[in-house]
């Protein structure tokens, strides 16, 4: 059964995380070929107050960091 791990800064609808999990399961099944109904995705909020990004607190940025920003570990 995979298991699909998302870790993402906070601010996401209920809507949102819907869809995100719906497509992840529908990309494990069609190129993985995992049964969807044992896909397992676990969405994690993370609070832009324990995100950094070279070496800066998210919140410490004077530029702001919209939601659609990659940010990468």
């Amino acid at each position: 059964m995979p298991v699909v791990n998302v870790k993402m800064l906070e601010g996401r609808t209920a809507d949102q995380k819907r869809q995100l999990v719906a497509a992840i399961t529908e990309s494990m099944a069609s190129i993985c070929h995992a049964d969807p109904e044992l896909t397992m995705v676990i969405i994690e909020d993370i609070p832009k107050d324990h995100w950094a990004r070279g070496g800066i607190m998210l919140e410490d940025r004077t530029s702001s960091l919209s939601s659609d920003d990659s940010v990468t570990s």
